[in-house]
Formats: structure tokens, C-alpha cells, sequence
């Protein structure tokens, strides 16, 4: 496999501050070892008028076979030989695209200690690919490239020059010029254009891989008019993964068009006041009134052990660890990836001996019971319910309030009376793409009812965020308390 990146310069600009940016004397040929073979960067051509870095992967195939263990492309049993005998170690593919943002970590990461003003200067940029697979033809070539400012010519490679009859390949000559990009911005383009063209990859495609993908695209692929098909082929059209990932680009889209940070977002929508004044204090968002109504339930009901069904990424169990009236702490979640990051954000890996103790993480589908969920004094439901779709409601319902019977139970939920209130939001849509249903403020109180009725609890409704007089408040909560424990703690209060 080979690429090349080249640059032309002035006396000022020299062409050679190539060799800066990418972190590799021109002076000096190198190799590197990676996973699959051996990668060399040399420069053909290196003076201040012009500079050309080239990298060349050596692609070890035997080396391929036994990383992927037989899987993947090629690795059929009745497709043997094609795990040797493949176009890998010729074409550009993930395969290069790993390379590269190994090879040249530091300017993928727009990164220079040398020279800290270069990263963000952009520079004449040709890049070069001789052979690139590109299912779709040389239109989709242009259809990905083009947009993010390049100049591309992508000439089809014939099956063979001895018989033009036969047509072309699936391959394509490449050759893409810009004069408005950074480096940085060069290779982050082609580290995901370049497998999504070959539409396969040489590795299994785990969950990190939709984090790969959007610090790649970070600032050019959620406007992308290609979006949805880079998602998808970079993720190996894994549906779970595609969906993440499609769900975390609105965000950042709706966070642009609202002129605001994605974490200040919330179920995909807004949650500060547009067109506060200069000088106005923000508002609170409503994740943290809703985390402060959570945390007040929680106090007044006097709970110790606590359950966070649905964590997430464990933002509500950060605010429990800092509170020492909670002796036993559980999250759990379906979502594995979901449980890594809240691993993460609490330093589980680095949390002393005795604050370990309070915490634990499990994975758990609230569609089915669990036996470890029992014995709780309270259980937290924050925005679940309305991912579920209608029919496994009564699973959950019996899930919780059948099997578990915590002594209480906290379900939030949006309320869909107040969506008209969010300006960035258009009419008649849910505030998050994985939300099957948002109740009113009358059918919210009429399941929640209908529950406590069954189950022995009684239930209050609290509003989260500001309760407005026509259509209620953004957030609804209701507090569901067992009778059993309910009138003991009033015997107990009496007796006292």
C-alpha cells in the first residue's frame, strides 16, 4: 500500500515544514513495526519550493490471518486461500488508514512542539493513492471527498490494459488536491474515508470504534451530506453501533444550531433559555435540576441502599459517591459501552479500597427480573421508561415494582405538553431519536396510578424545571413509596 502527501512552499512558508508537522525528518528514511506488517515513511522530494512524504505499509499476510483468527474477509473455510492470496497488501484500506494514524499520531492530532503555530495554518495539500478500493465508483469517490473541500480526481484502474473490453475495476486512482485544509484535517478525512470506500474492515468492530469515529469527524461529518453512509460503512454496518453513532452526531448538530456546548444538551434538545441577555446568569440545565429533584426524593425517603436502573454514564451515581448517607450503590445498564464510561467517570480503577465498597456496576435488562436488584430501599428510573417500546412496559413495570419491590421508586420521564416550549425542536418530534413514546402530563399520572395500584405502592407527582402554567413543567417525576413501608415508618413515627 502506498499514499503520498505533498506541499509546495514559499521562501517564508518552506515546503519542508512538512517534515514538522508530520513528526519525520525528511532527511531520514524510518520504519515501523505494526500489527500486520511494517510501515516506512520517506520523502522523495524535500526542499522549501516542494516536500513529498510518502508511506509505504508492508502488509504481512500470514501476520493478517492470525490477528483476525480466520475471520472476517477471506476467512471462510471455503475461502482459504483467499486469506493469503488477497488485494490487502496493494490497496489502501483500514489497514492503511491504522497506519497513518499511528505513523503520524502527533499531526492527525493537529500537534507540533517544534512549531505550535503550524497545525493551524493550511497549506497547499495534494494526496496521492495509486490503488483504492471504491465500491460505488468514482462518484462516490467525489461524493465523499468533495464536500470537505477537496479538488478529486479518481481515475477507474481497467481489469486489464491488455483487454479494455472487459471494463474497470473496482478500483480507483486517487488523487485529491486542496488549498483551504490543514494537515490535520487531511488525514482525519481519509483515516474514515478510506475504509468506508473499501466498505470492510480488517478488525473486529467494537464499541470504541463509534469514539474513533467521531473524534475523526469531530467539526466535518455530522454536516456531512454523506453522513449517514460514512456511519455506517465505518462502523461495518453494524446496526447498534450506526445507531449510537447517528444518535451522538444530533446531538452535536442540534448543540450547532442552537449555538450551544453538546454537553449542555439534554434528550437531544436544548435545556438553556435562547436569547438570554448579555450578562444574564444561565440557567440551571435541566439534567441537574433533574439530578437535585432525584437527589431530594432520595433524602426525604431516607433510603441507604440505592438502585440506578438504566445509569447510563453514571452521572447520578457520581452525585450518590459524594454523599455518605448512601452505604450501597448499584447502576446498572443493558448498554456495556454505557457501563465502560461510567466506569470511567468514577475512576473505579483508582477508587480507594472503602469508597469501592459502596459502588458496583452490573449489566442488566430491566425487560426481565434479576435477583440481584432485591433488597433495595430505593430504585431510580431517570428517563427510561420512554426508551422502551409500549408492550414491554408491563416486563419492566413487574421487573421493578414486582420482583425488586424497593421501598421506593423515582420514575422520571419527559412531558411531551411541554415540547412546544423548545424552539429547536421541530413540531410533532420526540426529543431524542431512540424515544418510542413521551407521555402527558394525564397519561403519565394515569400508568403511574394504574402500577401503584397493582403493586401496593401509592404514588405523588413532583415537576422538575420550570412549571409552566399551560403546559406543566419539561420534566415529570412521580414518587412511588410501598404501603407496607409507608405505614411502618409511620408506626415507628408515632411510637417515637
Amino acid at each position: 500500500m502506498f499514499l503520498t502527501i505533498s506541499t509546495t512552499g514559499t521562501p517564508e512558508r518552506p515546503a519542508t515544514d512538512l517534515g514538522f508537522l508530520l513528526h519525520k525528518h525528511p532527511d531520514r528514511a524510518q520504519a515501523f513495526s505494526t500489527s500486520y506488517g511494517k510501515a516506512h515513511v520517506l520523502y522523495p522530494e524535500a526542499d522549501a519550493a516542494r516536500c513529498t512524504a510518502a508511506l509505504l505499509l508492508e502488509v504481512d499476510a500470514v501476520a493478517l490471518v492470525r490477528r483476525g483468527k480466520g475471520k472476517g474477509r477471506g476467512g471462510a473455510p471455503d475461502a482459504a486461500l483467499a486469506q493469503y492470496v488477497n488485494d490487502r497488501p496493494y490497496a489502501a484500506s483500514s489497514l492503511l488508514a491504522v497506519a497513518l494514524n499511528d505513523v503520524f499520531s502527533s499531526a492527525v492530532r493537529g500537534q507540533c512542539r517544534a512549531r505550535p503555530e503550524l497545525p493551524e495554518q493550511t497549506r497547499p495539500l495534494r494526496v496521492e493513492i495509486p490503488a483504492l478500493p471504491a465500491r460505488g465508483g468514482p462518484d462516490l469517490v467525489v461524493a465523499l471527498f468533495a464536500p470537505l473541500g477537496w479538488t478529486v480526481t479518481a481515475e477507474p484502474v481497467a481489469l486489464d490494459t491488455e483487454f479494455p473490453e472487459w471494463g474497470a475495476s473496482r478500483y480507483v486512482r486517487l488523487v485529491l488536491e486542496s488549498e483551504s485544509l490543514t494537515l490535520a484535517e487531511a488525514l482525519r478525512h481519509l483515516y474514515v474515508l478510506l475504509p468506508v470506500l473499501d466498505d470492510t474492515k480488517h478488525y473486529w468492530v467494537s464499541s470504541d470504534e463509534v469514539d474513533k469515529l467521531l473524534r475523526a469527524g469531530e467539526g466535518w461529518l455530522p454536516a456531512h451530506p454523506e453522513h449517514k453512509l460514512i456511519t455506517s460503512r465505518y462502523l461495518s454496518r453494524r446496526w447498534s453501533l450506526t445507531r449510537q453513532a447517528m444518535e451522538r452526531l444530533e446531538l452535536v448538530r442540534l448543540a450547532e444550531a442552537d449555538d450551544s456546548e453538546v454537553e449542555a444538551i439534554d434528550n437531544a434538545v436544548a435545556e438553556t433559555a435562547d436569547g438570554e441577555a448579555e450578562g444574564e446568569e444561565k440557567p440551571t440545565p435541566l439534567a441537574v435540576q433533574r439530578r437535585d429533584a432525584i437527589l431530594a426524593a432520595l433524602r426525604e425517603s431516607g433510603a441507604a441502599r440505592v438502585l440506578d436502573l438504566g445509569c447510563g454514564q453514571g452521572q447520578l451515581l457520581q452525585a450518590l459517591l459524594k454523599d455518605v448517607r448512601y452505604t450501597d450503590i448499584v447502576g446498572t445498564d443493558v448498554s456495556m459501552r454505557a457501563l465502560t464510561i461510567a466506569s470511567r467517570r468514577l475512576k473505579l480503577d483508582r477508587m480507594g479500597e472503602r469508597q469501592a465498597a459502596r459502588v458496583q456496576l452490573f449489566q442488566s435488562s430491566l425487560a426481565y427480573t434479576d435477583k440481584r436488584l432485591k433488597g433495595y430501599d430505593a430504585a431510580v428510573l431517570s428517563e427510561v421508561v420512554e426508551h422502551l417500546d409500549l408492550p414491554r412496559l408491563p416486563a419492566l413495570e413487574y421487573s421493578v415494582f414486582g420482583s425488586a419491590r424497593p421501598r421506593t421508586v423515582l420514575v422520571t420521564t419527559p412531558n411531551v405538553e411541554y415540547n412546544v416550549r423548545w424552539e429547536s425542536l421541530p413540531a410533532g418530534h420526540v426529543r431524542h431519536g431512540d424515544h418510542r413514546f413521551e407521555w402527558t402530563r394525564e397519561e403519565f399520572r394515569a400508568w403511574a396510578a394504574t402500577v401503584a395500584e397493582r403493586h401496593g405502592y401509592e404514588v405523588a407527582f413532583v415537576p422538575v424545571g420550570p412549571d409552566d402554567p399551560e403546559v406543566g413543567p419539561p420534566t415529570q417525576m412521580a414518587v412511588f413509596t410501598r404501603r407496607d413501608a409507608k405505614d411502618s415508618n409511620e408506626k415507628e413515627a408515632k411510637a417515637a
